[in-house]
């Protein structure tokens, strides 16, 4: 499902980059139908493909949400696939609005941004449900840092989401490229920073070490298309009649790797709460038991 969602973030992308977003003119019908292929030439090829991805997604996360109720105990997780149902719902809806409404900035940025949302809930489920969520951490985790681990990485990953919304907001021209150039500074700091304190402090805790390593190569390759973006779209691309496929690639990319670096910051920082979570329920259980032990002694 989170693959899947992956697929779809670029399909998206690919709409946004290509300029195809009116391509396809009516919803929610495609050419005054519902069900017939039109011609998949130009910018419908981009449009109409994005639509019948999100229509697959929008049925998969019906399956996820409905499975999800039925075989899982946790209230939480049951809730969490129903929020992934709302946000896909409005997802759509955002989506047709785009195209009624000829893509105002203000809804184009809020549904990219939903986007992003609804890739991170299905990551968070997939983390959520697999075994590795459900056993005991493995490893030592002692805090002697005054900012704690989970309130770093928690900040790192808002950063990475505020970030998002602002490079959504100049790719569809509501915002200056100054705001974004400004938060990637902000993001790198902080994100730089967590994986330090992880790698320095808890580098034999697998389990944070392996989305922080993840994190520094996806932050590296995110900051170079960043600049080949710039180049190709700002800089060079300033006079093209039509999207070069120079200026689609790189831009495509850095949106895709951008959503892969929101998601890895969520799962470090999840990981970091649940391991921090662990060690303070192991010192409440231990801590009574010795203190029997000294009083029995």
């Amino acid at each position: 499902m989170a693959c899947a969602t992956f697929l779809l973030l670029i399909a998206g992308a690919l709409v946004t980059s290509n300029d195809a977003g009116l391509s396809v003119p009516d919803w929610p019908t495609s050419f005054g139908s519902l069900y017939k292929l039109p011609r998949m030439v130009g910018g419908v090829k981009f449009e109409h493909g994005h639509r019948m991805v999100a229509e697959f997604i929008g049925l998969l996360t019906i399956i996820l949400a409905v499975w999800t109720w039925r075989v899982d105990r946790r209230g939480w997780v049951r809730k969490l696939g129903i929020a992934a149902l709302a946000t896909v719902i409005a997802q759509g809806v955002l989506g047709g609005i785009t195209v009624l409404y000829y893509l105002p900035p203000a809804v184009s940025t809020a549904h990219a941004t939903l986007a992003q949302t609804f890739f991170c809930l299905v990551v968070v489920m997939a983390l959520v449900t697999g075994r590795g969520w459900t056993e005991a951490p493995q490893g030592e985790l002692a805090e002697s840092h005054r900012l704690r681990l989970t309130t770093l990485a928690t900040l790192a990953a808002a950063s990475v989401y505020v970030q998002l919304i602002l490079g959504a907001g100049f790719r569809h021209s509501g915002i200056k490229l100054l705001p974004h150039l400004i938060s990637a500074v902000v993001v790198t700091t902080l994100v730089l920073w967590t994986i330090t304190r992880v790698l320095t402090s808890y580098g034999s805790v697998a389990a944070l070490r392996r989305p922080a390593v993840v994190l520094m190569a996806l932050l590296v390759t995110q900051l170079g298309l960043g600049f080949a973006a710039y180049l190709t779209r700002v800089q060079w691309g300033q006079d093209a009649v039509q999207p070069e496929m120079p200026m689609v690639v790189s831009t495509v990319a850095h949106v895709a790797v951008g959503a892969l670096v929101l998601a890895s910051s969520v799962v470090l920082a999840l990981r970091a709460w649940r391991h921090m979570g662990w060690a303070q329920q192991e010192r409440e259980t231990v801590l009574p038991r010795d203190l029997r032990k000294a009083v029995n002694a």
